[in-house]
C-alpha cells in the first residue's frame, strides 16, 4: 500500500484491536501491518493518544451509528428496520465478535473507553427499543424486550465456540415472539 488515508489507518487499528486486543495497538505493529512507515501514521495523527480517541469514534460511527443508518433505509415498518438491523449484526460475526470482546475488554481497564462503550450501548439499546415499541405499541414492555435481545447478542459474543448466525437469528425470532401482540407488524 503505497499510500493510505486516515480511514485505512483506522481501520487497521480496528483490526489489530479485533485480532490482539488494545496492548498490540502501537504505531510500529499498524506501521508494520500495513507496510508502511512511521511517519505516514504521524501524517494523519499527532500521536498515539490522538489516533486511539480517533479510533474509539470510528469504532462508533461504523459499528453503532452506520448501523443504524442502514437499518433505517429498510422503509417505515419497524419490522423491514428491525429484520435488516439482524441481517446486519449477524453479517461477518466472527470478526465482528472478537472486535466487540477487545472493546469490552478495553473499557475494564480505561476510563475513555469504557465511556464510549456505554454510550454505545445506550445508542444500541435505545435504538432496539423504539423499534419494539414501534413494532409492538407497547411502550412499557419495549425496553426490557430491547435490552432482551441486546444482551442475546453480547452473551452469543462470548460463546466458544461461536453460535452460527443462523443459531443466533432462531433465537431473536423466539425472544422476538414476546413482543406483546397488539398492534404488531409481522417480522
Amino acid at each position: 500500500m503505497a499510500r493510505a488515508s486516515r480511514r485505512d489507518w483506522l481501520e487497521a487499528g480496528l483490526g489489530v484491536l479485533g485480532e490482539d486486543g488494545a496492548p498490540a495497538l502501537t504505531i510500529e505493529r499498524l506501521a508494520a501491518r500495513m507496510g508502511l512507515t512511521k511517519g505516514s501514521f504521524y501524517h494523519h495523527f499527532k500521536g498515539m493518544a490522538g489516533f486511539r480517541t480517533d479510533l474509539l469514534a470510528h469504532y462508533e460511527s461504523e459499528h453503532t451509528r452506520r448501523l443504524i443508518a442502514e437499518a433505517e433505509r429498510a422503509g417505515p415498518r419497524a419490522g423491514a428496520r428491525l429484520r435488516r438491523l439482524m441481517d446486519l449484526v449477524l453479517t461477518d460475526r466472527p470478526d465482528t465478535d472478537r472486535l466487540e470482546i477487545a472493546v469490552r475488554a478495553w473499557a475494564l481497564q480505561d476510563p475513555e473507553v469504557r465511556e464510549l462503550q456505554e454510550r454505545v450501548d445506550r445508542l444500541r439499546i435505545e435504538y432496539l427499543r423504539s423499534l419494539v415499541a414501534d413494532l409492538s405499541g407497547d411502550e412499557r414492555t419495549a425496553l426490557p424486550l430491547a435490552r432482551l435481545l441486546y444482551l442475546l447478542l453480547v452473551g452469543a459474543q462470548q460463546l466458544v465456540p461461536p453460535l452460527p448466525a443462523e443459531e443466533l437469528r432462531e433465537v431473536y425470532t423466539l425472544a422476538l415472539r414476546l413482543a406483546p401482540p397488539e398492534n404488531a407488524e409481522e417480522t
